[in-house]
């Protein structure tokens, strides 16, 4: 089968041909048909992912496709079955070999291109906004980053959540994105005044920041009292240090999230968290948007669509 590869850690991944993997007990082969890239990818790549694995591995986060075999003594979806898989690594292959209890299955309305954009983007947000910051109706988010593979589920959700959304991109094309996602509010992080036009609406209750660097530090200053910030990303390069004592005058909180750190120590938050996502993406309340599928052939021109920031919404790898 074919792979897109990381040989070592620093240097480019490339398209090789590997044996088709066995599952063991507790597994699943899958037969991939989309995989969703993302930001971390990237990071992985030069080894400053959290979860970087050991090289060599495949890349390809979160994956899309029928279950093609069962692992010795397995209990799980049945040979056929449509399954989406956040399984870390191991997603841009034909073939993939995944812990069961990582699977979700999928409905028949949904395609396997928007279930392998569906979970971290979607779970992420949902997780930020309702797990973590207990966003209630009628406060106000500020997204930035808001075209962005995460960035733009916040604005879907911050909307059907009730939040007043003021989304913050780049460019009036990426604004467009927002808005049509349900954005209230839109700033130009090209050329406006993020600060000054949150605080002239009232302030922010709470900051979806998935960019870092300068636009973190004008959302900072733009929260409301008892405002809460979730630092979900640092697409700018730049890690932001947080002065304590600003967090006292004003009683802010600062809230990390990471959703895939609760599969390890409490899955049943993104077991709920999907099964409420699944069925909204049912009744029709999200829609994701995938800008560009490319195929695996064409795997190097998908990553670089997200380190130069051309893409909105999810890139997909269809095998």
């Amino acid at each position: 089968m074919r792979a897109f590869h990381v040989p070592t850690i620093g240097t480019q991944p490339e398209l090789t041909e590997l044996s088709i993997p066995q599952p063991a007990k507790g597994q699943i082969r899958l037969k991939i048909a989309a995989c969703g890239l993302n930001f971390a990818d990237l990071l992985m790549i030069q080894g400053k992912y959290q979860d970087t694995p050991q090289a060599p591995f495949t890349l390809g986060m979160e994956v899309a496709g029928v279950v093609d075999q069962l692992g010795p003594d397995t209990d799980g979806p049945a040979v056929g079955t449509r399954v989406a898989v956040f399984g870390g690594q191991g997603g841009l292959a034909d073939y993939g070999v995944f812990d069961v209890n990582r699977c979700v299955e999928i409905p028949d309305c949904m395609s396997f291109e928007d279930a392998a954009a569906f979970q971290i983007a979607y779970g992420t947000s949902h997780v930020a906004l309702d797990h973590r910051a207990r966003m209630q109706p009628g406060e106000t988010l500020l997204v930035t980053g808001a075209a962005g593979g995460v960035g733009l589920t916040a604005v879907e959700i911050g909307k059907l959540m009730g939040a007043t959304v003021i989304a913050c991109a780049r460019g009036a094309d990426k604004l467009a994105v927002a808005k049509a996602a349900g954005a209230d509010h839109l700033i130009d992080a090209e050329s406006q005044d993020i600060r000054g036009i949150v605080k002239s609406l009232g302030g922010a209750d709470v900051v979806y920041d998935a960019v870092g660097g300068e636009q973190w530090q004008a959302a900072f200053r733009a929260c409301k009292p008892e405002g809460r910030l979730l630092p979900i990303g640092f697409a700018s390069g730049e890690v932001p240090q947080i002065p304590a004592n600003h967090l006292l005058v004003k009683n802010l909180s600062v809230l990390g999230v990471y959703w895939g750190g609760y599969m390890a120590f409490h899955p049943q938050v993104i077991t709920d968290s999907l099964r409420t996502l699944i069925g909204w993406y049912e009744q029709g309340k999200l829609k994701p948007h995938v800008s560009n599928v490319v195929t695996l052939d064409n795997a190097a021109e998908g990553l670089e669509l997200l380190r130069t920031r051309k893409s909105t919404g999810k890139v997909v790898v269809t095998p």
